[in-house]
This record gives C-alpha cells, structure tokens and sequence, in this order.
C-alpha cells in the first residue's frame, strides 16, 4: 500500500524496450536488495502518485526490471513508454509479502503477472515449481525461453485466442478445471488479475486444495 507519505528515490533508466506489442521492459541499475515477489512504486516525478509493479529479476542481477503494458487511459504508462537510456523515474523502496517457498509449489500467472514468477526464476527458486501462464495470444507468454529452459515440462502456456505450439489451447482456468486432481499438500501462488486470482482460488477450493495454501498477488 502506498502512503501520502512514501519517499521516492531518483533512479536512470538503462533501457526501456518493447517485448511485445504495448508491452515493455523497464530497466535500471540495481541499489538495493529485496525479496523475490516484492514489488516496488514507480512515478515518472517525485511529486506523482505513484503505481506499484512487481520487480521482475533476480536478486542477484546487476540490474531492475519492470514489465508493464501499456493502458490507454492510464496515468502512467503511456508516458513510461515513451521513456529512453538517461530519463529518470522515481521509485519507492521494495514492499510487499508475495514470497515463495523452496520445495514443490505451483505458480499461476496471466500476462505480465509473470513478472514476481521471474524474479523468483532468476532468483534460483524454479526448482521443483510448475508454472501455469495464460496469456490471450502467442505474444503474451513474456520470458518463456527462461523459464522453458529452467522448467522443462513444468513450464505449461496456456492461450485462450491463438492456436499454436503450445502446452494447451484454451484458458488456465479451463486447464486447471480439466486436471482430476490437485495435491492438496503443496503451495499455489497466483498472480492475476483480480476476476482471474477469484476464479482460479474457487476452483483450487473446490478439488480440495486448502485455502491457506492459497496465496495471491492481483495486478490492476
């Protein structure tokens, strides 16, 4: 939760590069340390209200990234894009309780709520995860050379407008509908949309996945 009274720190950008369409890459030098999953407040002036994104590398890595996509009648994003080497933003310091565990867990995204799961990959927290990544078209799976080549056959794209050479063709709600069972034993952690992190929880719930293993994110 931001506060009226949140300090917001200058930072350079080093990149900012389109992915996909109206989907980019924000990039600038690391200064702190954080925990995979936490997400940090972005304002392009030190006086702005700022809007949280969840950071997307590795704790180790020299520096942040930020995956955004671009809302038409957002406040912030259609000028972040236009945003190149040697703009400043301002940020907030690293917040938020979205952590992952070591062990076997599931983690369920759709489009760029991959972002956290990417942070916690390039943290060295992939093993012995499956990854559940919807996406509406072939474009939207952000990052999958990474997490195939980490993952293998626990990296499963699911695409609910596009056919193509993927795990499955349809919505991850409707492959997690078509699983007949669940271990109930392990963690699931979901990062969504607000309508997708409900659907899916419900649908956990009820192939008796328990509720406390139930831990969620929602992206705006």
């Amino acid at each position: 939760m931001i506060h009226t009274t949140t300090v917001l720190t200058k930072q350079i950008v080093t990149s900012n590069i389109s992915i996909a369409p109206n989907v980019y890459l924000l990039s600038f030098k690391r200064s702190f340390s954080f925990v995979p999953g936490q997400w940090i407040a972005i304002g392009l002036y030190p006086t702005d209200t700022p809007r949280l994104y969840s950071i997307a590398s590795g704790i180790h890595n020299d520096e942040i990234n930020i995956l955004y996509d671009i809302k038409p009648d957002g406040a912030l994003t259609p000028n972040m894009a236009t945003l190149k080497k040697g703009d400043s933003i301002y940020i907030s310091k690293p917040d938020g309780s979205f952590y992952t565990e070591t062990g076997k867990a599931w983690w369920i995204a759709t489009g760029t709520g991959i972002a956290p799961f990417k942070a916690m990959l390039d943290s060295g927290l992939g093993k012995d995860k499956k990854l559940i990544h919807g996406g509406k078209s072939l474009q939207s799976f952000y990052f999958e050379k990474e997490f195939s080549d980490v993952m293998g056959e626990s990296y499963i794209r699911c695409c609910s407008r596009e056919n193509g050479d993927i795990e499955y063709n349809g919505r991850v709600t409707d492959y997690l509908k078509q699983q007949e069972q669940l271990p109930s034993n392990e963690k699931y952690y979901l990062c969504g949309s607000s309508e997708m992190v409900v659907e899916v929880r419900d649908i956990l719930v009820n192939k008796a996945v328990p509720f406390g293993n139930i831990i969620a994110e929602i992206y705006f």
